[in-house]
């Protein structure tokens, strides 16, 4: 890769649909932003909260337990980055102007190489203190070629984006979906 397409602010993989963003380690300022922005367990919260309704800094505050000047912090954060969207303001309790915002799907297009254990955290975060029925966990190992790996991400994509394009099911629950793709530490056994 030349340093000249290394510094580009996104590259654009063939992604049937839409165009993913990956972000790479660079000078570019706004891909700087945007890993950042993505860094952080507390953000990618923030996005799942405002996914499907639009909340106000006071509401995330509350909802995630932190301090509400914090979470402005965070917020602004992920509005200048372009991951969150201001709505129109609103009258809050005692005539208090209001803003609510919402997840503008960006970070769903958005892959962060090395991000994983962000993700991860996030994801430990987000099912603390669920009680174990809460929770479908499925694990199993396979033995495939990279062909067949290649194939095997892209139709979890596929799944995936076919789902998030429906759009939320007005009597519909909310629920997270993990899935982790990674090489196993298992190695061969020995010959007899």
């Amino acid at each position: 890769m030349t340093e000249e397409s290394e510094r580009a602010a996104v590259v654009r993989d063939a992604a049937p649909g839409e165009d993913r963003i990956t972000l790479h380690a660079s000078d570019d300022a706004e891909q700087q932003a945007m890993a950042r922005a993505l860094s952080s367990p507390l953000r990618l919260r923030v996005l799942r909260l405002c996914a499907f309704e639009a909340r106000t800094n006071k509401e995330l505050a509350g909802l995630l337990r932190v301090n509400p000047g914090t979470m402005l912090h965070h917020v602004r954060t992920l509005v200048q980055t372009g991951f969150l969207a201001a709505e129109p303001e609103r009258a809050g309790a005692g005539g208090a102007r209001e803003v609510p915002y919402r997840a503008t799907g960006l970070s769903w297009r958005t892959s962060i190489p090395g991000g994983s254990p962000v993700l991860v955290e996030t994801f430990l975060q987000q099912i603390d203190g669920l009680a174990p029925d809460e929770l479908d966990v499925s694990w199993m190992g396979l033995k495939v070629n990279a062909e067949h790996r290649e194939e095997l991400q892209q139709r979890l994509y596929e799944l995936m984006n076919e789902f998030k394009e429906r759009g939320p099911d007005p009597d519909g629950e909310t629920l997270g979906l993990f899935t982790a793709l990674y090489a196993d530490d298992n190695p061969p056994a020995r010959p007899a």
